[in-house]
């Protein structure tokens, strides 16, 4: 006879004698306590012991079996802001996506034009667009392993792929320094923005000195980011979104429609020497490697969704991610071709298609449209600032976490995004050149994108050798990796040779 307390409550023991209960999937009432930990062990409802059902009954028993065996959920993952949430769905996917995936580095892609020029230039971005979604494809695929383990941040998958200690010096740096290089080149953009917005609209000088327009920034971001997780921010990142296709679009219409300034040249300057034009077509490559960043947050994202046996987060984390590039292409392939039709040469290095909107079409266009275009770009700073400072938090959370085994208290988690913002507002100030290494930071940064998802599908997935799968991925990552080391090579000598105006503590 099966012991009928047995079959009222199911409990496993652990090491150290607390009493866990295990959660039921999200389609039925979980029957444990509000402050248990969250486990997935073995389900509870087949048991070694149990009264023999009708066959219906088993069924049943077996399906929700399987659909607590499907994924194997980290204890932690409950009071870590990037996974507390997990209702997330395709259009959130859409829209973190968007706001992640379209944003300032898009303005200075007309720049990599002048030194590939029309024909290299448009291949080189159709050929970075397509191997883009592949990797971002086997990522989305990757989230979960064949176990059911999920792997819900990008550094934790390269750990489990290439081991501790090398998943960590391969991927720590690099998605670290997209997160907060990001975030410090956001609040530059930002309050430069802001300045031009207020001498659009007020004429004259501004009143607030440049560090002051960052503090500005800094403070309004800081606010947003409150929001507790991940999940919360859907409708931030869905302002952000909108905000993003506008100006991208408003920026190369009013462009194309207020034509050329005189001086136009799309011609290569014959005095530069072989070396030189190397390097430049290198750095090229590197801003429009930058421009596709945001695989870091990818796995973050799909970590938000709930994975049934019948549907796997995989699935609508797919339809957003595609149905959100299709409206990225549809930004950027014309922002750079037309950027590059309408100033040529005439790009301006630092601000891209804003500055030139303003330097060439200030007083031509209505301050109307100008007004909205940089109101359009502070928002969308704005809201980009709250995803990729997301992973981040969830890092410096993690270490509390870990040590104390319970969730981040309110005061600790808003001092800790405080005092983010601070550093990151500190760093804008006392670095104010950084975004003109965007194709050093495009080339640092481009194994993430480009080549360590081929290597973790060839680990993780093990494709038959000498298999389709198994070249194409090996040839991709290699390749990533070349080209990586390439672009690093060519934006330090173009930093060498040509130098960059340093300015410490002295925005401008």
């Amino acid at each position: 006879m099966s012991n009928p307390k047995a079959n009222k409550e199911s409990v496993v023991p652990t090491c150290n004698s607390r009493i866990i209960s295990i959660p039921a999937p999200p389609e039925f009432p979980s029957p444990s306590p509000s402050n248990s930990i969250p486990m997935t062990p073995k389900s509870p409802f087949i048991t070694r012991v149990m009264t023999p059902l009708a066959s219906p009954m088993k069924k049943a028993m077996a399906t929700m079996h399987g659909y607590l065996e499907f994924t194997k959920l980290n204890p932690q993952d409950e009071w870590l802001p990037i996974t507390e949430s997990r209702n997330g769905n395709a259009f959130y996917a859409a829209f973190h996506t968007l706001s992640s995936g379209i944003g300032i580095q898009a303005l200075v892609l007309p720049l990599a034009f002048t030194a590939l020029g029309w024909v290299w230039g448009i291949m080189s971005l159709s050929v970075g667009f397509v191997w883009q979604m592949y990797t971002l494809w086997l990522l989305i695929q990757l989230h979960e392993s064949p176990s059911g383990t999920r792997y819900s941040r990008y550094l934790w998958l390269s750990m489990a792929t290439f081991g501790e200690k090398l998943g960590k010096l391969m991927t720590l740096i690099p998605t670290i320094y997209l997160s907060s290089g990001t975030c410090i080149t956001l609040i530059m953009i930002g309050g430069a923005t802001m300045k031009l917005l207020f001498t659009t609209i007020r004429g004259g000088d501004s009143p607030l000195s440049m560090i002051e327009w960052y503090l500005v920034f800094t403070c309004l971001a800081v606010v947003l980011t409150q929001l507790p997780n991940l999940n919360s921010m859907a409708g931030v990142s869905l302002i952000g979104a909108i905000a993003s296709v506008s100006y991208c679009t408003v920026i190369w219409v009013v462009s194309l429609v207020e034509g050329r300034p005189a001086g136009v040249s799309y011609d290569q300057p014959e005095e530069v020497s072989g070396v030189a034009r190397v390097c430049d077509v290198l750095n090229a490559l590197g801003i429009i490697s930058f421009a596709f960043r945001g695989h870091n947050l990818v796995l973050e994202i799909q970590g938000t969704m709930p994975s049934m046996l019948k549907q796997p987060s995989r699935v609508p984390m797919w339809k957003g991610v595609k149905y959100s590039y299709l409206i990225i292409a549809i930004c950027l392939f014309p922002l750079a071709i037309g950027g590059y039709w309408a100033y040529g040469n005439l790009m301006p290095t630092t601000g891209g298609m804003l500055t030139a909107l303003y330097k060439y079409h200030g007083q031509s266009t209505s301050k109307a449209i100008l007004g909205s275009t940089s109101m359009l770009v502070i928002i969308n700073s704005l809201t980009s600032f709250q995803i990729y400072a997301m992973p981040v938090f969830d890092n410096l959370e993690l270490r509390f976490v870990s040590k104390m085994n319970g969730p981040c208290p309110w005061w600790l988690r808003a001092g800790s995004r405080v005092f983010f913002g601070g550093l990151a507002f500190f760093v804008a100030v006392a670095l104010p050149f950084l975004p003109s290494l965007a194709g050093l930071i495009g080339g640092i940064a481009l194994p993430v994108t480009f080549a360590y998802p081929c290597f973790m599908w060839i680990v993780m997935k093990k494709p038959e050798r000498f298999s389709k799968m198994w070249w194409l991925n090996w040839i991709l990552g290699c390749l990533g990796m070349m080209l990586s080391m390439l672009l690093v090579f060519g934006a330090i000598w173009t930093i060498v040779t040509r130098g960059i105006e340093v300015h410490f503590f002295n925005p401008k």
